[in-house]
Order: C-alpha cells, then sequence, then structure tokens
C-alpha cells in the first residue's frame, strides 16, 4: 500500500483493516452517529478485546452528536475504553481524524468522514490516509495534539456519569517557558530544606517506618512542594515524577537537578529521553499504552504525582496502577475533591503532612469579604459541570451587577488586583467598565493577542496597571507574589480551582502584610462547601459553635454581609461529599450494633478508610463532636482535652510500644492511669504482651535486638521501654512527661471526668492497636 493514498468512498473497509493491526485506535470526529457506531463497532470491540487502547473524542457542537450514538458505544467492553465529550460553548469543532498504531507501524486519516454510515459507506468523502514511516515527526505531532485536546478543559460528560472528565490540561494556558538549559549546571550552595519541608519529611519517614508504601503530602502552594520532593528523593535511586504541563515538568527537572546534583530526562510530546535515573513525564504522554508500556513496571524506586488531586482521573489511575515503586507521593495543596471522587482513598488514607502554613508565617496573613452577589443561580440552568455559559452572561454583562462589583473592590482593594470571571466577555466587559471609571485595567485571557502573560505582569508588579481581569489563566504553577487583592466576580464551580486561585494571593512579598479577598457569594452551587478551605483545622482549641463562618487563624480576618450570612445558613446542610460519606458510613454501623459504634468498632465494621475521621475530622471524637454524637459530658470533657485527643490520635507507631504503655497505664483505672510509672514497673507488662501472641511476637519483637528479649530480663526490657515509647512519647505539646525514669501525663484532669477521659482515650488507644497489628499481619 502507498505511503499516502486518498479514499473517497467505503472509508470503513480501511478503518476495519487498520483496526485489526493496531494495538492504539485515536478516533476525534465532530459528531457520531449511531449509524456511523454500528459501522465499525465489532471491529472496535475486537480490538478492546486484544488490549488496545481506543480513545474516542467527539464534540456537541449544534447538537448533531447522537446520545443513542454515546450510548452504544458504552456497551463496548474494555479496560482501555475511554468515551469523551467537547463541550463546544458555541465554538466550532470540525475534526475528522482516525489514528492507527501498533509498536512501529501506524496510520492517520484526515479528511471529510465523520463517524456516520453515509460518511464511511456511500457518501463523497474526501479522506488522505498516511502511513507513519512517511513522516515519522507528523505522526508523532498528530498523536500529541490528539492527546491534548482529549485533555482539555473544555471537555464534560453528559450521557454518563461513568466517565470522569478531569479539568486538568489547560490549553490556553500554555505560554512557553524560559528555555532550561539540560546539561548540568554548577551547583554553587548546598540546599537545606525549609521548616515546613522539614516537618512534611519527619511525616513521610514516619509513614515509612510504618511500613507504608504510599502517602499523600498536603502542602499550601508557595511553601515548596518540588523541592520537598527533591529532598524526599535522596533516599531513591530511580525517580518518576509526573505532572500535567510542561512548564511544571521543566520547573521540577530544575529543582531536582539543584537538590541531587545530577541531570534528569523529559519525557513529554516530542521529547522522550528516558535515559536518565531521574524522569519528568506528562501524565498525557504516558496515558499513552505504548509509551506506558516501555517501561518496566518495577523501574522506578520512587514515583511522584504532582497536583495529586487530579489523581481520580482515569489518564492518572491508569498510570498509577502500572507502576509498582518502593514508594508513591502525591503533592497537592487542595486535596478536597467536590466531584464525589476519592483521592484519599488512592494513597491509601495516609496524608503522611498537612499544614496551615499562614499561623506559621509562612504565607500572607488574609482579609476576607464575602459580599453579596444578587443574580439568582436557581434561574441558570446547570450542565452538570458549569452553570449555562449564554444564560450565566445574560445576567453578568449589565451595568447595575458591575457597579456593585466596582465599588466594593474600590472599599476593600489595596494596591494590586487579580480578578477571576467565569468567561472572556465578562472578562473584557468587567475591564471595559473599570477603565471607565479612571482604573488602568486589562484582560489576559486565551483570546489575549495583544500582551502576554508575562508582560501582564510585570506591569502589575510596577503599578503600570492596577488590575487584571482573567478566566483560568493563572491557577496553578504560576508566581505573582506582589499581589495582594483577589476579586472573584464569578461563582465557584470548583473547590480545587478556587484554593489555587487563593493561593495566587498568598505568597510572601516585601512589605505586603496582607492579602485581600473580595469575593461575590450568590445561591450558587459550592458558595458554602467552598469556605471550608478558609478554616483552619490547626487550631488550638476545638470547633465548637455551628456558624456557617469559618474558623480562621488568629493573623487572619473574615466577614460576611448580613445577607451572605443568611443565605450561607440556608445552605448550610450541604456538606462536603467526603465528610458526608464518612458520616453515612458511620450511621450504617451504628444501625447495624443498635448503639454508637466504638473506634475499633467503625473501623472493623465500616466500609468507609476508618483513617478518614482522622484525615477529615481530626479524629473519632472530633467526628463524633461534629456531628452531635456526644454526650453533654463527653463534649465537655472533649472540650477541655482536646490536645490530649490529637495527640493520640496523631502519634506515629513504627512500633506498636506507644500504645502498649498506654495501655499499661489504662489498665490502672480511671483514677490511676495519670499516675506517673517507671520503665521497671511497666517491663513485665511490656514483655508478657508480645509473648502471649505469636502475631505480636513477630511483628515488634523479631529483630536482632529484641530477639535476645524473649527470655524475659526485666533490666533489658525496662532499657528498650525508657529508650523507645517512653522518650518518644515526649513531644513540644508537653503533655507527656519523661524525667527522672518517671513517665507520666502532664496535665490535670477533674475527678468528675475521669472515668470519661478514661473511656474516651481507651477508644483512641483500642483502635490504634487493632489497625496497627491488622498491617503487620498483612505485611508479613
Amino acid at each position: 500500500m502507498a505511503d499516502i493514498s486518498i479514499h473517497t468512498s467505503n472509508l470503513h473497509k480501511q478503518l476495519i483493516e487498520d483496526m485489526q493491526n493496531s494495538s492504539t485506535i485515536y478516533i476525534m470526529t465532530s459528531f457520531i452517529m449511531k449509524s456511523g457506531v454500528e459501522v465499525i463497532f465489532d471491529a472496535l470491540q475486537d480490538a478492546l478485546a486484544k488490549g488496545a487502547d481506543v480513545k474516542i473524542l467527539t464534540g456537541d457542537y449544534l447538537y448533531i452528536t447522537q446520545p443513542k450514538a454515546l450510548t452504544r458505544l458504552l456497551d463496548l467492553q474494555g479496560a482501555n475504553l475511554e468515551i469523551r465529550l467537547r463541550h463546544s460553548n458555541g465554538i466550532s469543532f470540525h475534526p475528522k481524524t482516525y489514528i492507527f498504531k501498533h509498536q512501529e507501524e501506524g496510520a492517520i486519516i484526515v479528511g471529510s468522514s465523520n463517524l456516520s454510515r453515509s460518511a464511511l459507506t456511500s457518501g463523497v468523502e474526501w479522506n488522505l490516509r498516511m502511513q507513519r514511516n512517511a513522516s515519522i515527526d507528523t505522526f508523532n505531532q498528530a498523536i500529541d495534539l490528539f492527546i491534548e485536546s482529549f485533555y482539555d478543559t473544555n471537555l464534560i460528560s453528559t450521557w454518563t456519569k461513568r466517565e470522569e472528565i478531569e479539568l486538568t490540561l489547560h490549553s490556553e494556558d500554555q505560554e512557553i517557558p524560559q528555555q532550561v538549559i539540560d546539561t548540568p549546571i554548577p551547583y554553587i550552595t548546598k540546599l537545606e530544606p525549609r521548616p515546613a519541608q522539614l516537618d512534611a519529611l519527619k511525616g513521610l519517614e514516619d509513614t515509612m517506618n510504618e511500613d507504608y508504601n504510599k502517602a499523600m503530602v498536603v502542602m499550601a502552594t508557595g511553601l515548596g512542594k518540588t523541592y520537598l520532593a527533591a529532598f524526599f528523593a535522596q533516599r531513591f535511586n530511580k525517580i518518576l515524577f509526573i505532572a500535567h504541563r510542561e512548564e511544571i515538568l521543566k520547573q521540577a527537572k530544575k529543582s531536582f537537578e539543584q537538590v541531587l546534583e545530577k541531570s534528569g530526562g523529559l519525557y513529554y510530546g516530542l521529547e522522550k529521553d528516558a535515559n536518565h535515573d531521574m524522569l519528568f513525564a506528562s501524565i498525557f504522554t504516558l496515558s499513552i499504552q505504548e509509551q506506558l508500556h516501555q517501561f518496566d513496571p518495577e523501574n522506578f524506586d520512587l514515583v511522584i504525582v504532582d497536583e495529586f488531586h487530579h489523581a481520580a482521573a482515569k489518564s492518572y489511575q491508569k498510570v498509577i496502577e502500572y507502576f509498582q515503586p518502593r514508594f508513591l507521593l502525591g503533592l497537592t495543596a487542595t486535596p478536597e475533591r467536590t466531584d464525589g471522587q476519592d483521592v484519599f482513598a488512592i494513597c491509601d488514607g495516609n496524608v503522611a503532612y498537612e499544614i496551615e502554613a499562614i499561623q506559621h508565617g509562612w504565607l500572607t496573613p488574609f482579609n476576607y469579604y464575602g459580599v453579596k452577589d444578587n443574580i439568582d443561580y436557581s434561574q441558570i440552568k446547570w450542565l452538570g459541570k458549569q452553570y449555562d455559559q449564554h444564560e450565566l452572561i445574560i445576567q453578568q454583562l449589565q451595568d447595575e451587577r458591575a457597579k456593585q462589583i466596582y465599588d466594593k473592590w474600590n472599599e476593600y482593594k489595596q494596591t494590586r488586583t487579580l480578578a477571576f470571571t467565569s468567561s472572556i466577555q465578562q472578562a473584557e466587559f468587567l475591564s471595559g467598565y473599570f477603565n471607565e471609571q479612571g482604573v488602568r485595567s486589562i484582560t489576559v485571557t486565551s483570546a489575549t493577542k495583544d500582551i502576554s502573560r508575562s508582560e501582564a505582569i510585570r506591569m502589575l508588579e510596577t503599578n503600570e496597571i492596577d488590575i487584571i481581569f482573567t478566566v483560568d489563566l493563572f491557577n496553578e504553577g504560576v508566581d505573582i507574589p506582589s499581589v495582594d487583592t483577589l476579586l472573584f466576580a464569578r461563582p465557584t464551580e470548583s473547590l480545587v480551582v478556587f484554593t489555587q486561585q487563593i493561593g495566587r494571593g498568598l505568597r510572601k512579598y516585601a512589605g505586603k502584610e496582607t492579602c485581600v479577598i473580595i469575593d461575590l457569594i450568590g445561591n450558587y452551587r459550592n458558595a458554602d462547601t467552598k469556605l471550608q478551605v478558609f478554616n483552619d483545622y490547626q487550631a488550638d482549641e476545638p470547633k465548637t459553635n455551628q456558624s456557617v463562618v469559618p474558623v480562621v487563624p488568629a493573623t487572619c480576618e473574615i466577614q460576611f454581609e448580613t445577607e451572605v450570612i443568611n443565605l450561607l445558613e440556608e445552605m448550610r446542610k450541604k456538606r462536603s461529599s467526603r465528610k458526608e460519606g464518612v458520616y453515612l458510613d458511620y450511621l450504617k454501623v451504628k444501625e447495624y450494633l443498635g448503639r454508637r459504634p466504638t473506634y475499633k468498632e467503625v473501623h472493623l465494621h465500616g466500609t468507609t478508610n476508618s483513617k478518614e475521621y482522622r484525615q477529615a475530622f481530626g479524629g473519632y471524637y472530633a467526628f463524633l463532636n461534629e456531628y452531635g454524637e456526644l454526650t453533654d459530658h463527653e463534649f465537655e470533657v472533649y472540650q477541655k482535652h482536646y490536645r490530649w485527643f490529637i495527640k493520640v490520635e496523631k502519634e506515629q507507631m513504627s512500633k506498636s510500644y506507644k500504645m502498649v504503655v498506654l495501655q499499661y497505664l489504662l489498665d490502672k483505672g480511671p483514677s490511676d492511669w495519670l499516675k506517673s510509672v517507671t520503665p521497671e514497673e511497666v517491663a513485665l507488662y511490656f514483655h508478657q504482651f508480645y509473648m502471649e501472641k505469636s502475631y505480636r511476637r513477630n511483628a515488634d519483637f523479631s529483630n536482632k535486638n529484641t530477639k535476645k528479649l524473649w527470655n524475659y530480663d526485666e533490666a533489658k526490657v525496662a532499657k528498650l521501654i525508657a529508650d523507645m515509647p517512653m522518650t518518644k512519647w515526649v513531644g513540644k505539646d508537653a503533655l507527656v512527661y519523661f524525667k527522672d525514669s518517671q513517665f507520666g501525663m502532664n496535665f490535670d484532669v477533674e475527678k468528675d471526668d475521669q472515668d470519661v477521659l478514661h473511656e474516651m482515650t481507651g477508644g483512641i488507644c483500642e483502635y490504634k492497636m487493632q489497625v496497627y497489628f491488622e498491617r503487620k499481619v498483612k505485611h508479613s
């Protein structure tokens, strides 16, 4: 067959022949008809049965695509099938492209034939077929462009919930970064971890010591997640760093090379340099089956996934499930998702480190102003992922509303503002209105041609302009530290995006004491749940009030107009999907037992990973408190001893020793367990605990040093207790002391509270021991 050929009829014969010989099949057509699906259905099914990677992209332009055609495609059976629909918003979408590949062979067909019976059989069509060897560069470029379109932000899923559409690749956000020099550079200064990074590294070390092989680090934008990953990577030989943008990959490569003092390789698009021990790869390139299978699943010791909140998407899942590293590390500033996908489950619920950076002085404090958005969003059609853009724009492009936004901005603003809008039209409309008021305003969107993003940032930093209006160009991976005012002139549709955009204003900058956040709040979806972004989960005191106003760090302020508070009160029943899932699972266990379950019981009988109680709420009793499940007396004790409950919940367990010592104390009874003890007093109990059950002995008493203690020797066992659990129990919180061979609790308990505190502490201890030995037996 010729390298290049024309097909004017019966294209289906060529398509079926190519499908029979391909392990990769990519189809992108402007519309799909059920009649066209039937023509190639059997060939697609046969290819999927052989393990082919099949991706089909179509659009809703002019509403020609038939729902029954997509429904028919969903009848196809195969693990490697993905079908996506592009939401056009009125923008034309006219591709007709078919790509086939198997090893070094392949072909691309581009022309006029959509997926309809007439276009594939009897219609008058012109299609050009080019074999891969005619132009390998063109063929590879076609694959890369297809993958870019496939994962574009404008993709939605309308006909099926089975298809996860992840809003990750910002095609309009692809400003070409400065050239990164790939040759090794001289390293003059050895980089050292910063305080937040040191804490995170300790959390990761503890996680590995507990024999976990995956974890997530939640660290606010601006604290150096990439450098943290590089410091952590020093203990591994072969490293894979995965991200979704070329710019992030190049920045990460440079950071890792500085820390590890060796060169890395890039693996994305047309640049695929895999001959390095450090590889920085695009998720979209790796999600191509043939690219992924270039690597042995055990090729990397450490796999790092940047922006880990995307990891529930099918493209990420495919890659994460393929590799089998010694350790998987997820990095994100925004773990919560509003679409029901469970990111925490991907890392087995292990959050090695999560920090509220503002109270530590690592990020700029904020003053948040929630002002009323007078648009009635209940009258605007919801399309599954966003509001109908046409209906929304009609409400937004009104002078009265622009005046309200301008007045609130003028009242609260500081010097440099970044404003987020719903659409290009709204950005341009508001910019024009602000200019009419004498404000130096510009827009920077995907439609902007006369100014680059970097030039706009420079103008804002030098005070040549006062405000930039944009849509989604300044979410991930963009630094504008000088911005001291954020304006949200649109409904929040994504908690992840909202959190990223908040981060644009919280970077430290000379002379910037605070960041002002002006947020229009109306009766739109997520109006109440988005406010959890501001909750200070690291506060020294428990959250006792049920106000809609979030608890924020002491250095920050949050103010709502009265109308906004009234609105949020009406919406308060709507909770985050993650917390709601935990609560519903708890209720099932409670109904099953006929009473309130213990911590251990929700672990044994529930279907939710019990770590969620600690990760989402701070602990089991924090969960019970939030949902009103504590008795009045328990509530009082919880308030008084909140810090103690948090300490026990968060104690790392590389061994079970700490909890065994705590159990010894608890066994002394409610009034005596707080009295100090010596290591010698605990020694016999400690030794018998491990010797009476073989699984305990094998888990924690089986290395070359502890095996010597199988025959009881009080002095040696006491020394182990003193060196390990008692010394390690002591922390900065000063709740536990170990001095002059005396170990005990450094806080007072009122007599009437002793029984309740004893029982609640015992519940956490029992749970932690259960989970610990389950894990040890499973891994033995």
